[in-house]
């Protein structure tokens, strides 16, 4: 149990790579011959350790996500929504990105411990947001919950010291000796008010340069490694080939 949490999902991407008829966080995945949308994926992550309050931050045009998971009852928790509004450039209507995102919750998630993960991942093990609270100093500002990868160039990748402390982020790096990626972020009261004036006052749409900003103003920031965990990003269709070809090998 993860004491006075939420959790947040950002799911106001316009998913114009896939091209779906359906937005992408709706995605079919099946197993043992049941159905379950990608999305259902970190929110039965969440509710299993021990979160029973969640938020999706969604675009206007993510009805058909209203429909399926509703006020949240049929999935053990209680789900809210928040309607990010695009921003106008040079008259064209554009997604405002990840930061925006999550800072669009900030009404509902001040003054909360925040459990983030995003809509269209599967993570192993099913209950990492309260493994990693269990492992966690519970004096953390913000705790990074990383697995490995092979493709930094897709992810935030984590460069920590002995200890676990992160030093920095180096976000989809070409060419890097990291290892380490974050999936899933746990963070405290004192980051979201950070995130919130860099978003609002500062203008900062990059989430990578929040974290590192926050790193540099001394916060708390530790990362927890999940070493045999799994991590799946479902993006494009080649992403979705991939899972699908190894669940069928599994």
């Amino acid at each position: 149990m993860i004491p006075n949490s939420i959790g947040l999902i950002p799911a106001a991407g316009k998913g114009v790579r896939l091209g779906l008829p359906y937005p992408k966080e709706l995605y079919p995945i099946i197993r043992d011959n049941r159905y379950k949308p990608v999305a259902q994926f970190v929110l039965d992550n969440l509710v299993r350790s021990g979160v029973n309050d969640v938020v999706f931050v969604i675009n206007e045009t993510k009805q058909q996500m209203l429909s399926y998971f509703g006020d949240g009852r049929r999935f053990g928790c209680d789900i809210s929504y928040v309607v990010q509004e695009p921003i106008s450039a040079s008259g064209q209507s554009t997604s405002p990105g990840l930061a925006h995102a999550l800072d669009a919750g900030y009404h509902l998630v001040a003054g909360k411990t925040v459990c983030f993960g995003m809509a269209d991942t599967i993570m192993e093990p099913g209950d990492v947001y309260g493994r990693a609270w269990q492992a966690a100093h519970k004096d953390e500002d913000v705790l990074l919950i990383m697995f490995p990868t092979t493709r930094p160039e897709k992810f935030g990748m984590v460069h920590t010291d002995e200890t676990g402390r992160v030093l920095e982020i180096v976000d989809k790096p070409r060419q890097t000796t990291l290892t380490e990626m974050w999936g899933a972020i746990i963070w405290g009261p004192r980051f979201t008010e950070h995130l919130h004036g860099s978003v609002r006052t500062r203008g900062i749409s990059d989430f990578a340069r929040i974290l590192n900003e926050a790193i540099s103003l001394q916060m708390r920031v530790r990362g927890h490694f999940v070493a045999d965990g799994t991590y799946a990003d479902l993006g494009t269709y080649e992403e979705i080939l991939e899972l699908d070809t190894s669940a069928r090998q599994a």
